[in-house]
């Protein structure tokens, strides 16, 4: 037998009384009721509730033990009374009469307390990751996500993917976020990074003649934090096909996503064949390209109702004359709701920095009228046009904003999830999955005015190639994807160019010549010139999936050992300074900013 347990404190059952048992772990809670201690003894599994009389020897020295040393002990299961069952554990129906016991492992008074989900600052519980992650709620999230993560990997092996492992000391790229660089020192001066997604190694794997690759990749990324996104380094699930378009990338991963939140989750699927959503209805529907689709509010285009005679509303109407757009959003029934609920949305947009959002409530006594501070500007005529384009009905409110394009996205897109959580109309208990496909090629970039890529510049363009029309790069549009969960992207996806001369071309109009390219992509262009099947993949976050599954909305609660805001280990003092004899044998001098 063990010396340390003969069984975990989950395991104990009716069946264990009247056995000497041997438990070992961390004291969790005490409870002093005077002649009788109660001690409920945690480790990885359970709690099992532990108790002493003041006649054992032993009792003294239990009693002043402080709360999360580790103890070992000996005793023997007993019955609990049916008025004292806890159902809230597994070990419920018993408990362990303590014979002896013997600490483990001493423990100093305590920064924040263990036996409690309470919320903490940050920074505490970040020096003292260790300490918090004996707590349920979040030692629960780590199993998960370890239960996710070789749930994935068993799925993946059996759609017929093999799994590989790429480098992690890289060349830098031109493209993305910030690298992290690392210098070498058999090669002064000169830099590795560490790799923002394995893109072109998976790519390479292709062209070796592999058909399905897939890893559990660490990517790193000098971004800073949000709440989805860790600053620095993060997992996702990287794969890549040969011979096959962008349909077979959708029908594996759909598989592998309904498959694993089937099995984590008793939540719903609101649809198990992924609704596919262009670019540009996005943008338009829901003023995003992470549409929630659990929220039924949709954006509508309005600006040509402004353009009318019987529209006097001079505001919008000279806005929409300048080039802006006019967007709207229905709210269904609403006519009863009070003043307050219209004018707190209408606040709300201008604490967003936006103009506001004007309103009105259609009626009808007897013809149809607009009732609201911006009512009178419209013509019985202009609102049955306007009800037509937006299906709104009599009873029904309507949301107005005009802003240039990109404005007015992102105040339509934050007003429509605003609405929906005051109208308590997003159901908490779905999962809403979705592609998002059609991504243009290219871009403008808004400061500089020249054009750039706009997703992944490894990308395939759509059409035949014969047809394309290069002297239109903004009208380009690409096989890449996303896939979205409940307003939250999971992943960005592409069928690969696999082409070198079209590599060339397309990279020539976001700036980069020839030699540039065959100078950062030296490996890439160079096996594609060997024979390349034509591949593609994407790479979900595991990071994000299990933030999902855990219904957590910070990443950092399903994150093992995560970084503060300013990318900071507090635990291991990370950043750190290092001597100047390491700097001198990697040829580095620090020249730090005042």
């Amino acid at each position: 037998m063990n010396k340390y347990r003969s069984h975990h404190c989950n395991e104990l059952r009716k069946e264990n009384v009247d056995q000497q048992i041997i438990l070992s772990g961390w004291v969790n809670k005490k409870r002093d009721h005077g002649n009788l201690l109660f001690i409920d003894l945690r480790d990885n599994y359970g709690i099992t509730q532990c108790i002493i009389d003041k006649d054992n020897k032993s009792f003294h020295d239990l009693e002043k033990t402080q709360l999360e040393t580790v103890i070992r002990i000996e005793g023997k299961v007993i019955a609990r009374s049916e008025d004292t069952i806890n159902h809230d554990i597994q070990t419920g129906e018993i408990e362990v009469v303590i014979n002896k016991f013997s600490v483990l492992g001493a423990c100093k008074e305590l920064p924040m307390p263990v036996f409690s989900d309470q919320e903490y600052a940050e920074e505490i519980r970040l020096k003292y990751r260790f300490l918090d992650l004996r707590r349920k709620k979040i030692h629960e999230n780590i199993i998960l996500r370890s239960k996710v993560i070789s749930f994935i990997r068993n799925e993946m092996m059996q759609l017929g993917f093999l799994e590989f492992q790429t480098p992690i000391l890289t060349s830098s790229s031109p493209e993305g976020a910030r690298d992290f660089l690392v210098p070498s020192r058999l090669n002064p001066g000169k830099f590795y990074a560490l790799p923002q997604a394995p893109q072109q190694f998976k790519q390479l794997i292709m062209v070796s003649g592999f058909d399905k690759y897939f890893q559990i990749a660490p990517c790193f990324r000098d971004e800073d934090a949000r709440a989805d996104r860790s600053p620095g380094e993060f997992y996702q699930l990287d794969l890549e096909m040969s011979f096959v378009e962008q349909e077979d990338i959708f029908n594996v991963v759909e598989k592998l996503l309904i498959n694993t939140f089937k099995k984590f989750s008793n939540k719903k699927l609101m649809n198990e064949k992924f609704p596919k959503i262009s670019y540009s209805e996005a943008l338009l529907k829901y003023g995003s390209d992470k549409p929630d689709l659990r929220n039924p509010l949709i954006i509508n285009d309005i600006t040509d109702i402004f353009k009318r005679e019987d529209v006097t509303f001079d505001i919008f109407k000279k806005l929409v004359k300048s080039g802006s757009k006019a967007r709207c959003i229905v709210t269904k029934k609403t006519k009863d709701k009070p003043r307050s609920f219209f004018d707190n949305i209408d606040k709300w947009a201008k604490d967003q920095g936006a103009s506001g959002l004007a309103y009105f409530t259609i009626e009808k006594d007897k013809e149809i009228s607009a009732k609201g501070p911006i009512g009178k500007f419209f013509s019985k005529e202009a609102l049955l046009e306007l009800m037509k384009i937006t299906n709104a009905e009599i009873g029904d409110s309507i949301f107005l904003a005009c802003a240039k394009q990109n404005e007015i996205e992102k105040i339509t897109a934050l007003a429509r999830d605003k609405i929906a959580k005051d109208l308590n109309l997003i159901d908490g208990d779905i999962f809403a999955f979705c592609w998002i496909v059609d991504y243009p090629m290219f871009e403008k970039d808004e400061i500089t005015n020249k054009i750039k890529f706009s997703h992944n510049p490894f990308s395939m363009p759509q059409g035949e190639l014969s047809n394309i029309d290069f002297d239109q790069p903004l009208e380009i549009l690409a096989y890449q994807y996303d896939i979205v969960c409940n307003g939250i992207e999971l992943s960005s996806g592409a069928i690969r160019n696999h082409i070198p001369e079209l590599m060339y071309r397309l990279f020539l109009i976001a700036g980069y010549d020839k030699n540039q390219v065959d100078e950062k992509f030296t490996g890439m262009i160079n096996a594609l010139s060997y024979g390349a099947p034509p591949h593609g993949g994407i790479a979900p976050g595991i990071d994000r999936i299990v933030m999902l599954l855990a219904n957590e909305k910070n990443i950092r609660e399903v994150t093992m050992f995560p970084m503060n805001q300013n990318a900071q280990d507090l635990m291991m003092n990370a950043p750190s300074a290092v001597s100047d004899d390491q700097l001198k044998e990697l040829g580095l001098v620090l020249k730090l900013k005042k």
